[in-house]
């Protein structure tokens, strides 16, 4: 998430949609407390990680027969009236959507990964905003430069526990799924 953009008007979370839409495509916008934020350009780790955490997902779902999706950026996450997030990659369970969605209400999982301009948002500002949306039980934090996760969970109890991985894999239950990271991060990848 960059800096605010050129908007001089603050906007709801359904009047950022319907701006959105009518925007050519191109960069990707978030909308933070009102304020409509340009994502920035992407560097090739972060394509390739997200690529990654995307292919797992989709490949688990299908071969446990999970009634659920695993979606790319792209889809945007209502948060509250004022705040739209657009993560990395998410699952969602439950009955499939319209074609046409373009909001998702009820994320199970969503992933940022962090670069270094975003690190602090994603860790901070995002960590708290999602967790508003009461369908989210996890929220990954990927950091392919330190080749790690961070794995926020929303306990039964409505606590969020944190845990911080570097090998292994992040057991995601609900669904059932797990984020491997030794193919998240493969050894010709490292830098």
């Amino acid at each position: 998430m960059g800096a605010p953009s050129k908007t001089d008007t603050r906007m709801t979370a359904e009047a950022f949609m319907t701006w959105y839409d009518m925007q050519p495509d191109g960069p990707r916008y978030e909308l933070l407390d009102g304020a409509v934020h340009k994502a920035e350009a992407e560097r090739l780790i972060h394509a390739r990680t997200k690529a990654r955490v995307h292919d797992q997902f989709i490949r688990q779902i299908e071969a446990r027969h999970l009634p659920c999706e695993a979606l790319p950026d792209g889809m945007a996450i209502h948060i509250d009236e004022e705040t739209v997030f657009e993560p990395d990659a998410l699952v969602r369970c439950g009955p499939p959507l319209p074609d046409d969605a373009t909001l998702i209400a009820d994320p199970l999982i969503v992933v940022e990964v962090a670069s270094p301009s975003t690190q602090r948002i994603d860790a901070v500002v995002k960590f708290t905003r999602y967790f508003r949306n009461p369908s989210i039980v996890h929220y990954l934090i990927v950091i392919p430069t330190a080749r790690s996760v961070i794995h926020h969970a929303r306990a039964v109890d409505g606590r969020i526990v944190s845990v911080g991985y570097e090998g292994g894999a992040v057991r995601l239950e609900p669904p059932g799924l797990d984020l491997d990271l030794a193919d998240l991060f493969p050894v010709e990848s490292a830098a």
